[in-house]
């Protein structure tokens, strides 16, 4: 006799594995892992030290319903809206295309903050203009795509996306332009007609967001294996670890040392997200010392998001939480990170 539960069961197994499917408008991010940077930066003759210098990550993918209600009850999980993590109309195409770019000009500003430290020669070559993302109902929506970049514009080559920019401006809505492109290393060039971008603004446009491309010549070389690693805030690692092979000195004095933070061109160190989930991260991995952002806050983002804390504050917190010896040390910038190894 067939049991009565059987259809019950076949429905539920069914619902269940649809769940697993059905993406939510939210991602799930958690502690990630603390990873040593020595196999991941390469400078060409580095020096090789005992030290550790680790960079921390988190792990973040879209909710299904059952990421979700296990975020809803651990500790060190934070549900995020997918419009505070992706632009309004960003595809995941174009949010993987921003997160390179963000990485790659990461891994520039780390190169240009160490060499200047180390007083090693580096020069940057402009590439042309780089396409973030491209807006719906706007004429470069069919032709152009991000991660492509534009290399000249009615045959004219230029030297900044500002330059670019204000070649468009002296233009009139329905005027024609040739942009001349690359698109994974093959050439093209296509016509695109100027619009209007509201109608109330009477600004032409193509309808992209874009930024500088540009190539950082070093020497020594400097070569970075970040495949797997997206986002800005390893960017003060990198330029530790990169100072760190070009000097004889071991900055990480044998220690292991984990940190995390935007670098800036000037070694201006930033705020990040997800500051508790990287304590918890190097923590488990056993390090002794972690850099956190002392970013400063303005009023208005403090009348904005009522109770936040900077990167610094939010890391104590949790460090305290989980009981931690590790300690916690504030910087603002490059200089002031490395002053501190060097002198504790």
């Amino acid at each position: 006799m067939r049991n009565k539960w059987t259809p019950f069961a076949v429905i539920l197994l069914m619902v269940m594995i649809a769940a697993t499917f059905i993406r939510l408008p939210y991602y799930v991010t958690k502690p990630g892992d603390a990873h040593d940077l020595d196999p991941i930066v390469e400078v060409a003759g580095g020096d090789d030290d005992p030290g550790t210098l680790m960079l921390t990550t988190i792990k973040m993918g879209q909710a299904n319903i059952f990421a979700y209600a296990l975020a809803s009850f651990r500790d060190y999980e934070e549900i995020l809206p997918v419009n505070d993590v992706r632009s309004p109309h960003e595809s995941d195409e174009e949010y993987n295309v921003r997160q390179k770019y963000l990485m790659d000009n990461s891994q520039q500003n780390a190169v240009t903050v160490a060499f200047d430290a180390a007083k090693k020669p580096y020069e940057l070559l402009y590439k042309g203009i780089y396409i973030l993302n491209v807006f719906p109902d706007m004429p470069a929506e069919k032709i152009l795509k991000a991660g492509d970049r534009i290399i000249a514009i009615d045959g004219k080559e230029f030297e900044s996306s500002q330059q670019f920019t204000e070649y468009i401006k002296s233009k009139q809505p329905g005027e024609e332009v040739a942009i001349k492109f690359v698109r994974d290393e093959d050439e093209d060039e296509q016509k695109i007609k100027l619009k209007q971008f509201t109608e109330t603004d009477s600004k032409p446009g193509i309808g992209i967001s874009l930024t500088d491309d540009r190539e950082l010549i070093s020497k020594p070389k400097v070569k970075l294996h970040t495949e797997t690693i997206g986002g800005p805030s390893a960017g003060l690692m990198f330029s530790l670890e990169i100072y760190n092979q070009l000097v004889k000195e071991d900055i990480a004095n044998g220690r292991k040392i984990a940190g995390t933070g935007t670098i800036a061109p000037d070694g201006t160190v930033g705020r990040i997200g997800g500051i508790s989930q990287k304590i918890v991260a190097a923590d488990k991995a056993g390090a002794e010392i972690f850099l956190a952002p002392d970013d400063e806050l303005s009023e208005e983002i403090k009348k904005k998001v009522p109770g936040i804390q900077s990167n610094y504050q939010e890391a104590v917190i949790t460090g305290k939480e989980i009981g931690t010896s590790m300690k916690i040390v504030p910087v603002k910038t490059f200089n002031e990170a490395l002053t501190y190894l060097m002198n504790n």
